[in-house]
């Protein structure tokens, strides 16, 4: 399971011109589920993003300024570039694999009362948001 979380000020999701998901301050969560991925990998991927500290000097997280996550499926995140120039993204989980996972993140950061908004799972979205720092960070469960 992958993270780029990015620092935000404002983010928001749309599918088909729709506004889905938005947060103010906080961050942003671009989520890919891997094989072999389960819901021990998803609860401490969470745990690691609600508690990482970049905000305020880099001494506060999400719990301590109260922020939210926008957070937005990216199987994309996935893929094995090694060869050639067409990416392989035979590590991403497939859909069925990953959805629940990708709720099973959410969830937990839920759980350990940060604020989320989210995408919708497989559906073309447009991502915007503006980068607080910028601070851009890439996590691995």
């Amino acid at each position: 399971m992958r993270a780029v979380c990015q620092r935000v000020t404002e983010a928001r999701v749309r599918v088909d011109g729709a506004l889905v998901g938005e947060v103010g301050p906080g961050l942003c969560v671009l989520l890919g589920v891997g094989r072999g991925d389960d819901e021990a990998a998803a609860d401490r991927l969470a745990a690691k993003v609600a508690r990482l500290r970049v905000f305020d000097g880099l001494d506060r997280s999400l719990l301590d300024t109260g922020g939210g996550a926008l957070v937005v499926s990216q199987f994309t995140l996935l893929a094995d570039t090694r060869k050639g120039n067409r990416p392989s993204f035979s590590d991403a989980a497939p859909p069925a694999e990953a959805e629940p996972l990708y709720e099973r993140f959410c969830a937990a950061l839920r759980e350990l009362g940060v604020p989320v908004a989210t995408g919708v799972f497989g559906a073309s979205m447009q991502v915007e948001l503006v980068n607080d720092g910028p601070v851009t960070l890439l996590l691995d469960a």
